[in-house]
């Protein structure tokens, strides 16, 4: 079998005079910032690291001019079922592949939903194309949260990536409909997140939480300060960030189910509320103390008008972990959220 059909395309390295004498691994950090983990897994495949043709190991020494090269073996992600799927595909390579996610779907499969993820329909995507490829997202968004995901086709991709991600070097921006209007039109929410104590489903703003930043610009106010329209960047990525944020200065996601008005989110943190205050609990934050108001007059128009959170990942910036070029994408909104942009107007 040949090694296009065992391994990707190889990460080649020429040894320059100044890595002359340095070992394998630190020319391959240095050069390409590949992580010991990978580098660990690499060392075990035959032809994982060579140079000049011959494999080597991560302690031996290169000479200049010599050609390093990196090969990582094909995977598949054989725990994941293919199945059609109308993709939105903004852009791929033999790289990556950046994705505009319809709200509705779950990226990756969970117990008992092992189907119609964005993951089934990937892998469907890549067999059909004929690449043998394991779906390793670099973010996550929320089932009802549209927008734009990015996905890695290789290891080395994937941990460049999220290395990226955790430095902050990764643009993401976002587009949301909110009750109200924030009290500034530009800030920066600079609040810790963590689980409910009471529910941990939910997040809170609590001050032992993790760091969490969103910054956010008012684009446009409805209804004389009935609603508005902001575009957020994410500082940092916890879970929920943006809707718990929003809820904490007063200004909760149109249509969301947990933090906002839609459905019983509201009723049930009331409710536990009560609980705490009967318990004496006033020690730890939950949703209950932090419940959003009563529901405003507009709320029964808006929240016919969307069925879900009214958030999109509409901007998605990062450098290219192969060709070092800063890429950045975007996504138009969908139907659905210009609708309620209609309807908001209308206001």
């Amino acid at each position: 079998m040949s090694l296009d059909a065992t391994y990707y395309a190889p990460l080649a390295v020429s040894v320059a005079e100044e890595d002359a004498g340095k070992t394998v691994r630190a020319v391959l950090e240095r050069r390409l910032g590949v992580s010991r983990k990978l580098l660990s897994r690499l060392k075990l495949t035959e032809h994982g690291i060579t140079v000049n043709g011959a494999r080597v190991y991560t302690n031996d020494r290169v000479a200049a001019g010599d050609l390093l090269e990196l090969r990582m073996e094909r995977e598949e992600s054989d725990d994941i079922l293919p199945e059609p799927m109308g993709l939105d595909i903004v852009y791929e390579d033999d790289d990556l592949l950046v994705v505009n996610k319809p709200p509705g779907v779950i990226v990756h499969p969970t117990h008992g939903r092992y189907t119609g993820t964005l993951a089934n329909g990937v892998v469907h995507h890549w067999r059909e194309r004929g690449e043998r490829v394991r779906f390793r997202p670099i973010h996550r968004l929320d089932e009802d949260t549209s927008g734009l995901v990015a996905i890695a086709k290789t290891a080395y991709v994937h941990q460049q990536l999220s290395e990226q991600l955790q430095r902050g070097e990764v643009d993401k921006r976002y587009r949301a409909y909110v009750y109200g209007r924030p009290a500034e039109a530009a800030a920066a929410i600079d609040e810790p997140i963590d689980r409910d104590e009471a529910n941990p489903h939910l997040r809170v703003v609590r001050p032992d939480g993790y760091p969490s930043v969103t910054r956010y610009e008012t684009e446009a106010v409805f209804g004389g300060g009935a609603a508005a329209k902001v575009n957020l960047k994410l500082e940092t990525g916890r879970t929920h960030q943006i809707r718990v944020h929003m809820k904490h200065i007063g200004c909760p996601l149109i249509g969301d189910k947990l933090y906002g008005y839609a459905g019983r989110a509201a009723d049930e943190a009331d409710g536990e509320a009560d609980s705490a205050r009967e318990a004496g609990d006033s020690a730890v934050p939950s949703a209950a103390r932090a419940a959003v108001a009563e529901a405003p007059a507009s709320a029964a128009v808006l929240e016919s008008a969307v069925e879900r959170q009214a958030l999109h990942a509409a901007m998605l910036a990062f450098t290219h972990p192969i060709t070092r070029e800063r890429m950045s994408f975007e996504a138009s909104l969908p139907d659905d959220l210009r609708r309620l942009e209609s309807a908001l107007e209308r206001l």
